[in-house]
């Protein structure tokens, strides 16, 4: 879920026409067919075990020479969703902040499964493995946090992050908190906002591009659906009420990998084989953008 959605957002614009582009991917893929917002419980307590053996393998950020690849010199941002210190901060993650066009929440505790699989730690999970994947073609990658601080950032620092590592593609992690029955993914566009510091006009365009290759390899990767309740099944949908992307400079989307809150979509979150492959499609999505 959005960490700056933590209320149902008060409009909605229509989403863009890059069904297309999600159709082409599918079309050479096995299993783009049927299968896998609003509300958000609290992350709670992680269940015991849930993490046991999933942490990626480290990777050579800081330490060593990124290796030579297709993404040398490139910039990859990766936002983890929400932050697991959360919870113990509720505080000062509710202090309000500018997105622009109003004011909102400085960040959200996230959801979580009913068996206490907080998103917070399943963002981070897949976030590693991401950034992993992409070291591993040469690109720079930095995370917004590495929970490594007591909560946050704030939505409006998230942002910035990417704005001044001029990054080439900035990708928010998150998994949603809908209704059972809600099943599949979406990535969340920026539609064109421009008020107060916010003007998304010249990262429309790229970040449809990002999403909707995100989108056709997450799919082809996974094995999961496009979403059942958002999106009309395109697994696209542009929102302005977002400041994360508001207030972005950078070509950015966020990825709902599945709803937590659905049995069958949660067995899927928190299976560590599942969120190498969700990964994976993030990876070749973010890819096949970079590479044109």
């Amino acid at each position: 879920m959005p960490y700056d959605d933590c209320l149902p957002p008060t409009r909605r614009a229509r989403p863009l026409s890059v069904a297309a582009a999600l159709a082409a991917v599918c079309l050479t893929a096995a299993g783009c067919g049927g299968g896998p917002e609003t509300g958000g419980a609290g992350a709670a307590s992680p269940r015991p075990g849930a993490d046991a053996a999933t942490s990626a393998a480290p990777t050579p950020t800081g330490k060593q020479p990124l290796p030579k690849g297709p993404l040398t010199g490139r910039t990859v941002v990766i936002d983890p969703g929400h932050n697991p210190g959360n919870r113990d901060h509720t505080r000062e993650i509710n202090e309000q902040v500018d997105i622009g066009t109003g004011r909102k929440e400085c960040d959200t505790t996230g959801t979580a499964t009913n068996d206490g699989y907080a998103e917070a730690r399943f963002t981070l999970d897949v976030s590693h493995r991401l950034r992993a994947l992409l070291e591993a073609e040469g690109a720079r990658v930095r995370l917004t946090h590495d929970a490594d601080r007591p909560f946050g950032p704030c939505i409006d620092e998230r942002a910035r992050i990417g704005n001044e590592a001029k990054a080439d593609a900035v990708v928010s992690v998150h998994a949603d908190g809908s209704a059972v029955g809600n099943r599949g993914f979406h990535v969340i566009l920026p539609a064109g906002v421009k008020g107060g510091g916010a003007d998304t006009s010249k990262i429309v365009k790229s970040s449809a591009d990002l999403g909707a290759r995100i989108a056709g390899h997450f799919a082809r990767t996974t094995g999961s659906a496009p979403s059942n309740y958002i999106g009309g099944n395109t697994g696209l949908d542009t929102r302005d009420d977002l400041g994360g992307l508001n207030l972005s400079t950078v070509p950015k989307v966020f990825v709902e990998c599945g709803n937590m809150r659905d049995p069958k979509d949660a067995a899927l979150l928190t299976a560590a084989s599942w969120r190498q492959k969700a990964a994976q499609g993030l990876a070749d999505g973010i890819a096949g953008y970079l590479k044109g």
